[in-house]
């Protein structure tokens, strides 16, 4: 290792500390969640679908994200269009709107008329993260997450990246809102972003990579490229020219 001087360039360099917005996440429709209801009576058990072992419930689980799968799509609940889940003896309760620890609250409440407050539990959670990417991405797709939280970077990560052509400074997210759909162009080179709430992909978020102008206009994707097809462009044209001369 070479000995540097403190006039060279610093091992590093630090930025402040930036918070990350950490706001409650409410249902909304299309969401999928995974509720475990477990007592203490194996026939409440029964009907609850409990498994007769949490060994095989996480050795499914596990083979189902190496394999590509959505294990809790096919095990979990999704919110239908009107808000609301079906669960086995409870019926149908509205999810809509709730955090998941208000939907555990809820689910409890009607829980204890069937069964003593210190003889079952409930776990709630989303069911994983969906979201779309599209445009200017290297693997456009759906993507599912097996996790609670991802940033945008994962995100775009995950996707393949963006392209030389997107535009960084006006990604296009499309976020679902209990009364509807929001629109939002997102600057990826500001570091506000870290702090906002959309650092932080939400269930059903749609991403959309628009192209530059070098793109729209059909030229290359870098110079190397644009230069060889306006030569080439340039060159026919002479031809043609030579041709009617």
């Amino acid at each position: 290792m070479q000995d540097m001087s403190e006039e060279d360039t610093p091992l590093f360099t630090e930025s402040e500390l930036v918070a990350n917005s950490t706001d409650e996440y409410y249902l909304q429709y299309n969401d999928v969640v995974d509720i475990n209801v477990t007592t203490t009576s194996t026939e409440l058990n029964k009907i609850f679908g409990i498994a007769s072992g949490n060994q095989n419930s996480n050795m499914n689980m596990s083979q189902g994200a190496q394999n590509g799968g959505d294990i809790f799509f096919i095990n979990g609940y999704t919110v239908d269009e009107n808000g609301i889940v079906e669960l086995p003896l409870l019926g149908e309760i509205k999810l809509l709107g709730l955090t998941t620890k208000q939907s555990q609250a809820l689910i409890e409440s009607k829980l204890k008329a069937y069964v003593n407050k210190e003889d079952f539990f409930v776990r709630v959670r989303l069911g994983g993260i969906r979201f779309s990417a599209l445009g200017e991405f290297k693997k456009n797709g759906n993507y599912t997450i097996l996790q609670n939280r991802i940033s945008i970077f994962q995100a775009i990560a995950l996707a393949g990246d963006l392209t030389t052509t997107a535009k960084r400074d006006q990604l296009v997210l499309m976020r679902q809102y209990p009364e509807g759909t929001k629109t939002f162009r997102i600057n990826l080179t500001d570091e506000r972003l870290i702090a906002s709430e959309f650092y932080f992909i939400r269930p059903n978020d749609m991403l959309y990579a628009e192209p530059m102008k070098i793109r729209e206009l059909g030229t290359g994707v870098n110079f190397v490229q644009t230069f060889q097809l306006a030569v080439t462009t340039l060159s026919a044209v002479l031809l043609v020219l030579n041709a009617i001369n």
